[in-house]
């Protein structure tokens, strides 16, 4: 099959979060499967790409188009900066979306699938039903979008709507009408052929009205085309055996004692004390109330009681900035933090926590678990989305699951998940095994992407 990718972002060459992960993973595993790939993203000043008509290769062949333009992309931010959200996102990135089809038929590249993800693009299904309905080049070209995060919709003022370039009138409420604005996912749900979501759970939850965002109706009346496929993690970066931020790289069979000089290492470097006997608990992650991090505050002075030590890695909301400052004050030798983005230490908190702490509210994929799991992290999760699809109850009688689970969003509920994490923490060999089982879990793109193909042939056939 021929398909195009188009989002606002794909890594390497721009990321703000799990998106830019999917959009250079994905394409990549479909190439594997014999498909032909186009990428179309824009050019941003952080893709340190800017020729005009930039043409980069990933993978074998995968040609990726980074758009230039630069009064829209020539910025220093995505989506935004200090001041908050650019004004001009809608036209941004509809500029892209029309570039989109521009540059398919300038390279002569008619796609049986153009794939779009989030509100971003998801001007693309619209026009493939208005403007290029007709087009004999388009003929045979059908539409998917991926909802990464339902939350982010693409709301905007209705004086905005001649800057979409769409022939057709299609603000009215089976079209981007939304309480008397415009709403770009709104319309890209209505108009795609196809819609996914990057959890099974996830696509069953944004339908429900708890979690459905106001748009839980429009996303009922096309449940037939809703698929979730889960996302995969690129077991090649995270890869505890070769992972150049390791002092002490591991694997399943040396785990146990490389984790614990891991450990040592990242609590020297927080000056914290390192003994052996406490459990590590890691958080990587948006400091933000969707990761849960309330949770984790009201639990704190517990988890010291109880005998734990903490590492908070990550950067967000001021607010919370502050209440891990006190909180390590409070605790000094119990609490460690790196309020920033690093990279390097994001890795080695992960090599070093004997458990990692992921009680999202919501969690549309999730990839901290699956990281979690490869470095051998215990993960303690909130059943959600796709925390719930990769995380199962742990089970000490017959050592089966990976995790320890809270169902009910309150702190009770998550003392119980740490307390059962404590009582097998302090037996040798049932964290042992455990640590072992949960390294060896593997959620990889190659079942992801020939899901994704399933939902393109359905969409073609």
């Amino acid at each position: 099959m021929k398909i195009v990718f188009c989002a606002s972002e794909v890594f390497p060459f721009a990321k703000t979060g799990g998106l830019a992960d999917v959009c250079g993973a994905l394409p990549l595993a479909l190439e594997k499967l014999g498909h032909e790939v186009v990428v179309i993203t824009p050019g941003y000043k952080i893709s340190n790409i800017q020729t005009p008509g930039s043409i980069v290769r990933i993978g074998e062949n995968v040609r990726v188009f980074l758009v230039q333009h630069h009064h829209y992309f020539d910025r220093e931010g995505l989506y935004g900066d200090k001041g908050g959200e650019y004004k001009d996102n809608l036209e941004r990135f509809a500029f892209l979306c029309h570039e989109c089809f521009r540059i398919l038929k300038e390279i002569n590249f008619e796609p049986d699938i153009i794939h779009g993800h989030d509100w971003h693009t998801s001007l693309l299904p619209i026009l493939l039903k208005t403007n290029y309905q007709h087009d004999p080049f388009f003929s045979k070209t059908r539409s998917v979008l991926t909802i990464h995060n339902l939350a982010y919709q693409g709301v905007f003022p209705k004086y905005q709507y001649e800057k979409l370039g769409i022939r057709a009138n299609v603000f009215h409420h089976q079209g981007v009408e939304f309480y008397d604005q415009i709403n770009m996912l709104k319309g890209g749900i209505i108009f795609a052929d196809a819609i996914t979501t990057v959890s099974p759970q996830y696509a069953k939850e944004i339908q429900s009205k708890s979690l459905g965002c106001n748009l839980d109706g429009v996303l009922r009346n096309r449940a037939g085309d809703i698929y979730g496929i889960l996302n995969g993690l690129d077991y090649e970066a995270w890869d505890p055996a070769d992972d150049p931020f390791l002092e002490f790289p591991f694997n399943v069979f040396n785990q146990k004692e490389k984790k614990l000089k891991n450990k040592q290492s990242l609590l020297s470097f927080l000056g914290l004390p390192s003994q052996g006997d406490l459990p590590l608990f890691g958080f990587v992650g948006r400091l933000c109330l969707q990761k849960g991090v309330d949770l984790i505050m009201e639990c704190l002075d517990d988890i010291v009681a109880l005998g734990g030590q903490i590492v908070f890695a990550g950067m967000g909301d001021e607010k919370y900035h502050r209440m891990i400052e006190a909180a390590s004050s409070k605790h000094p030798q119990r609490i460690g933090k790196i309020l920033r983005f690093d990279e390097g230490l994001a890795h080695k908190t992960y090599a070093a926590s004997d458990f990692f702490l992921m009680p999202s509210v919501y969690e549309p994929c999730g990839l901290g678990q699956m990281i979690a799991l490869r470095y051998a992290a215990i993960p303690i999760v909130h059943k959600t989305g796709g925390l719930a699809d990769t995380i199962h109850l742990y089970d000490p009688i017959h050592r089966i699951g990976n995790g320890f689970i809270f169902t009910e969003y309150n702190k009770a509920s998550l003392m119980r998940a740490l307390v059962e994490s404590f009582k097998v923490y302090q037996i040798e060999s049932l964290m042992d095994d455990l640590r072992h089982q949960v390294s060896l879990y593997r959620y990889s793109w190659e079942k992801s992407a020939k899901d994704y193909v399933r939902v393109y042939q359905q969409c073609t056939s």
